[in-house]
């Protein structure tokens, strides 16, 4: 029993390893050590600078606000406007986080966004930054014949590579919107932007002076069934109101944001960071060449024990 014990407690101790050991060993091993590492660097030196220069365009926007007067309307006549299935306003927040979410949306991109950005969203490999024009894989896209080699992307599919170019934030204090979108192209960058912006404030126009139109016939066609003057009043001022609300849609090009930052080329990259990349993979590869060399020592007790043993 005691020389079991003896024994397990020699087995310990060679287990343990000193640290004058290890400092030995560490110097025994600083060749491989300092090759692992260089080409850890030289490894990451070169993924870094493989790497194709990514560029942020971005629009800051306040949701614009209609006035009092129509919110005055809302609170007066809104019960009648509802039952005859009538916006009247007041809901000038709801309808920017609406337009938010369809901004987002895959019907959106493949409505406005598809057929305009595919070709530089999925054949696209770098651009010229003299000429601004994008470099496009002929084996993706023939730019000569315009078609597509291996078959045109699927709108799920573009859009699940579009979606990772763009982002949209809403500040929660303020309602101030930020869309930044990402491409090696900064005129890409910028013109997908313009384009979105363009687009949903299109859309909710066109959505909303029809809405309007079909409100003003529909109350129309009431005002003329009603004998009664108050009634007819009532009528009159939606009217009134729906008038308005198509005037101003058709008049303001600005019409659900305001631009307070618009989206210009940009002339400084926001990515990659190659020297993050660099210091990050050597110091990757160092620790790599550290554990190398202390599994190897552990091993390499375990083999002399075991060599005693038999």
């Amino acid at each position: 029993m005691t020389d079991d014990s003896t024994q397990q407690r020699s087995e310990a101790f060679e287990d343990e390893i000193d640290l004058s050991e290890v400092f030995s060993v560490l110097w025994q091993s600083r060749l491989a050590i300092a090759l692992i590492t260089s080409l850890g660097a030289i490894f990451s030196v070169g993924y870094a600078l493989s790497l194709p220069n990514i560029y942020e365009s971005e629009v800051r926007l306040a949701p614009k606000i209609e006035g009092s007067q129509l919110s005055g309307l809302s609170s007066q006549f809104g019960g009648l406007a509802g039952l005859a299935g009538i916006n009247i306003g007041g809901g000038e927040a709801n309808k920017t986080e609406i337009a938010l979410e369809i901004l987002k949306s895959r019907g959106f991109f493949a409505d406005y966004m598809y057929e305009n950005a595919v070709v530089a969203l999925m054949a696209s490999t770098d651009w010229d930054s003299r000429s601004g024009e994008l470099l496009i894989d002929e084996e993706i896209f023939d730019v000569t014949s315009r078609v597509w080699v291996g078959g045109k992307p699927s709108i799920q599919e573009a859009y699940a590579a579009f979606r990772g170019h763009v982002s949209i934030v809403e500040e929660q204090n303020t309602g101030i919107v930020d869309i930044k979108v990402k491409h090696f192209s900064p005129v890409v960058a910028r013109d997908w932007v313009n384009l979105m912006l363009q687009s949903i404030e299109a859309s909710q126009r066109e959505r909303d002076v029809s809405e309007a139109q079909k409100s003003i016939a529909f109350l129309k066609r009431e005002s003329e069934k009603t004998t009664l003057v108050s009634l007819k009043e009532v009528f009159a001022n939606l009217i009134e109101e729906q008038t308005k609300k198509v005037v101003l849609a058709d008049a303001s090009e600005e019409y659900l944001f305001q631009v307070i930052e618009p989206p210009v080329v940009a002339e400084l990259k926001v990515e990659p960071r190659r020297s993050f990349i660099c210091i990050l993979g050597t110091l990757l590869a160092g620790i790599l060449s550290l554990v190398y060399v202390f599994l190897r020592l552990v091993f390499d007790k375990k083999v002399m024990r075991f060599g005693r043993a038999l």
